[in-house]
């Protein structure tokens, strides 16, 4: 189906239930379906035809999920902005990609002149909370529906009845090891499969389904109460993560379902008033984006009880490759199997995963390779990239990046990245592009970034630096450097100068060498 479809059956099926609570605002799922429509038909009126990127550049708030939807329903293309990225790498994507709108937040509305004169292919901006300047409110957008005489008629000419499923619905970014980010091509095939697998996998029977949205909305907390959105749930939406308020509301709302990446997690594992609350409604509370400590999953089901879950999926084949449930995650913490709390869990139903070698060969349970998947939840490619796309594509198979192995009941394992990528805080971190902006300071020889253990983030991001000759440079400059280069998630957390950069036999740079002081101990080489 198309992605709208999926909202709207939940729609026409419950149109008086909460969809959405932001603070004092409520939307009603007939109220989210007439914003949505108003949206689509304004978009309509301005022009809008055709695939058109949409690019959502805003905090947490219950608009953005009704711009997204809207830009759904008008048959346009998303484009997830993330918000803490430095304004350089949001003007190259945007360029690339060929932006055509932006939905913003006023807390942005500083950045959107300077995003306006370098994305040329920027023609409708539109403020989401507040009217700024030229450009309406999302609000005044929405009554604003001049040209658009049969709106029923523009939807049905881009509706087919098998759902579009070729139909480009997001163009999302993710990290490159070298040069900027590649736009994701999701289409409705692959968006509607990892859809209905949320709806089976995340589906709690007995229970009146409540979802308590933390993490950004421009990245997997988006897509999940998408499709919390199947299963009748209300979205309940934080302007951000504070641990005390989080734990506060989830015996407020009596919340079911909670997405967090592990850092947010682990800070509600420590904090002081952790046992105050009651979670006794927690039946699906989903660990993504990265690795989780077993020994911190253990714990969490020892506080939270049996509702822990991981899945493991990237934005080459979204959230649902693989999926831990929570069954398995108890009966681990409860000794039954322990090694599991490592796993990354079972392949979901509608794809086929396996670890291969670099030749090309399917690897028996037990010996290490690179985690490959088959299945229609994987994305076409990489946009007007072929040559990237064909080197993930080889053998058959989608190649992950990741290295692992199976055991002998089919649980998969990640033990180290094929990629150099750091996962800090769940975001993805690419060691060549903060190298690229560290060795533009010209007292810099040589440099390497690593991911280093770190009980908040996961992975920290390490800069080891060596100096030119005579030259002198101090940590903070470094890292003041970076934050304005590249933004407060990709920067270093650290530094350290050292003599010389070591290297392989080729002559390049031996990560793997650099990273064994650090992880020394560790059972696997991701935290």
């Amino acid at each position: 189906m198309r992605a709208i479809d999926y909202f709207d059956k939940q729609a026409e099926a419950i149109p008086d239930r909460p969809a959405i609570i932001d603070g004092s605002a409520r939307y009603s799922y007939a109220d989210v379906r007439s914003a949505s429509e108003r949206i689509a038909h304004a978009m309509w009126g301005a022009g809008l035809r055709g695939e058109q990127p949409v690019a959502i550049y805003s905090i947490n708030d219950a608009r953005v999920l009704l711009c997204m939807l809207g830009l759904m329903r008008a048959g346009a293309v998303w484009v997830p902005i993330n918000y803490r990225n430095a304004p350089d790498a949001n003007v190259e994507y945007l360029n690339y990609v060929k932006t055509s709108w932006l939905f913003y937040h006023s807390s942005y509305q500083d950045r959107v002149p300077e995003l306006q004169a370098r994305v040329p292919t920027l023609q409708h901006l539109i403020c989401i909370d507040a009217e700024d300047g030229k450009n309406p409110s999302l609000e005044k957008f929405m009554h604003n529906e001049t040209g658009v005489e049969d709106s029923a008629r523009l939807e049905i000419d881009w509706a087919d009845a098998r759902g579009n499923p070729d139909r480009l619905v997001g163009l999302v970014p993710t990290g490159g090891t070298t040069g900027p980010a590649k736009g994701v091509r999701v289409t409705s095939l692959s968006w509607g499969t990892m859809t209905e697998m949320a709806s089976h996998y995340w589906r709690s029977e007995g229970c009146d389904p409540v979802c308590l949205s933390v993490a950004p909305l421009s990245h997997a907390a988006g897509v999940v109460a998408f499709t919390m959105f199947t299963l009748g749930a209300t979205n309940v939406i934080m302007p951000g993560f504070d641990a005390l308020e989080v734990l506060h509301n989830i015996e407020r709302f009596r919340v079911t379902h909670l997405f967090l990446p592990p850092t947010a997690f682990y800070g509600l594992l420590a904090h002081p008033d952790a046992h105050k609350f009651d979670y006794s409604s927690l039946r699906v509370f989903l660990l993504a984006a990265s690795p989780v400590s077993p020994d911190k999953l253990k714990q969490g089901v020892e506080m939270f009880g049996p509702c822990l879950c991981q899945s493991y999926g990237q934005t080459e084949a979204p959230m649902l490759i693989a999926f831990l449930d929570q069954k398995a995650v108890a009966a681990a913490a409860a000794g039954d199997h322990p090694e599991r709390l490592r796993s990354c869990g079972k392949a979901t139903s509608a794809v086929r995963l396996a670890i291969m070698d670099e030749q090309g060969r399917l690897l028996p349970p037990g010996q290490p390779g690179e985690i490959v998947v088959r299945g229609s939840l994987v994305s076409p490619g990489y946009y007007e990239m072929p040559e990237a796309t064909a080197e993930i594509r080889t053998h058959g198979w989608h190649h992950t990046g990741d290295i692992g192995y199976r055991d002998e009941d089919g649980y998969f394992y990640i033990v180290d990245r094929k990629k150099d990528m750091i996962i800090s805080g769940g975001f993805n971190v690419y060691s060549a592009e903060v190298e690229a902006a560290i060795m533009a300071l010209p007292q810099v020889h040589e440099c390497a970034v690593i991911g280093v253990p770190d009980a908040r983030w996961g992975e920290a991001v390490k800069a080891l630096v060596a100096l030119r000759v005579g030259q002198s440079l101090t940590a903070k400059e470094i890292l003041d450097h970076c934050k304005a280069k590249l933004g407060g998630v990709k920067s270093p957390k650290s530094v350290d100068f050292v003599a010389e950069i070591a290297k392989t036999p080729a002559g390049k740079i031996d990560r793997k060498q650099l990273r064994k002081p650090y992880w020394t101990g560790a059972d696997r080489a991701v935290h």
